[in-house]
């Protein structure tokens, strides 16, 4: 018997039918990705490091970019796959001067300057840094390498190869200038650092140091913003916990630690391809230096990554489920809906009957 209940049963459960069924659909036609975790035994790999970090504050003749780990390998104002963009006041790049392409003093000059003979070549001074007879520094970099070997702190006033290349005059003509340094570097699979610090890195008894000599005048404000640091290949739904991070420093010059736990990653997508790469969780902890403020510490100014890896791997697979899943899941769908609505029906069928037997009783009384 048709009733008025049964025909607004059955309309909801006609749209509440659609709705599952279309949801269902959802479900299967979306990739499922399964993780899986276990041991990580790769060996002999190299760990790629991507990072694009602003520094507003901060010129790039004053940053070191520097790599290190546990093995004992160390890579010293590392240039290669690095590079810098120098950033104006208001973080608009700048045009970049011509690179030198002779820093040396050749025979014309040496001869128009000081009268030389021009046919005996030019060997400029190391200024007492020589580590052999007849050494030759013949650029301002030479004799700063030459000083920093040596363990001596260099200073450029005085030293006619950095006065000529305008050394000093270049790190003046530099300030309130930023810098934009990215890149990427690779290292061990192994537990490191690498950072960026203002002043020429190198190692002097087993230390490693920066030399700040030249820029006993300035400022350092470590003032950063980590546009991207990633480890690895990027894959789909990767989220880099220090992406779009920015950190100021107001007064005073500090030293930024971030503490990386790295944790290799597999990721294999339906086509059978596979990524190698790394996801991580990161802790921060900033530190004022002494002479900077109260309650300072000592320690090199800076923007510090110290990483470690974990011994857990971690699998994602992606997994398309089956097509008799979904139409399981569809039968089940159409027939409980239909059967419910069915109980739901003849509960309220039921229900209306007695109540209007209710009624007739009451009235014949």
């Amino acid at each position: 018997m048709r009733t008025l209940s049964g025909a607004v049963v059955s309309i909801v459960s006609g749209i509440f039918i659609l709705w599952l069924f279309f949801s269902e659909v959802a479900l299967y036609l979306n990739v499922d990705v399964q993780p899986e975790l276990f041991v990580d035994t790769t060996r002999g790999e190299k760990l790629k490091i991507n990072m694009d970090v602003l520094f507003p504050k901060l010129p790039c003749a004053y940053l070191s970019v520097d790599a290190m780990d546990i093995s004992g390998e160390h890579q010293l104002d590392v240039s290669h796959n690095i590079y810098k963009k120098r950033l104006g006041p208001d973080g608009t790049p700048l045009k970049e001067a011509p690179p030198i392409k002779d820093s040396g003093i050749n025979a014309k000059a040496l001869k128009d300057a000081q009268g030389a003979d021009v046919t005996a070549p030019y060997c400029g001074s190391c200024f007492g840094a020589e580590r052999e007879q007849g050494m030759c520094c013949n650029t301002c970099e030479e004799v700063r390498d030459a000083y920093l070997k040596k363990g001596w702190g260099f200073n450029a006033v005085g030293v006619e190869q950095c006065e000529r290349e305008g050394f000093t005059k270049n790190l003046m003509e530099q300030q309130g200038e930023g810098c934009q340094v990215y890149g990427y570097l690779e290292v061990n699979k192994v537990a490191g650092n690498f950072h960026f610090a203002p002043g020429k890195s190198f190692q002097q008894h087993h230390m490693h140091v920066h030399d700040l000599q030249p820029f006993k005048w300035a400022e350092f404000n470590l003032s950063h913003e980590i546009t991207r640091l990633s480890f690895g290949n990027d894959y789909p739904g990767l989220v880099n916990p220090l992406d779009k991070v920015v950190k100021l420093e107001d007064k005073g010059t500090g030293m930024f630690q971030y503490f990386i736990k790295v944790v290799p990653t597999i990721y294999e997508s339906l086509d059978g391809a596979v990524i190698n790469t790394n996801q991580f969780s990161v802790t921060e902890h900033y530190r004022m230096l002494a002479g900077k403020g109260e309650g300072g510490g000592h320690g090199l100014p800076g923007v510090f990554f110290m990483y470690d890896l974990s011994p857990i791997m971690v699998k994602f697979t992606e997994q398309q489920r089956s097509f008799a899943h979904f139409l399981t899941s569809v039968c089940a769908i159409v027939g409980g809906v239909f059967t419910v609505a069915g109980i739901i029906d003849s509960v309220v069928y039921r229900s209306v009957l007695s109540l209007k037997k209710k009624i007739e009783l009451g009235k014949d009384r």
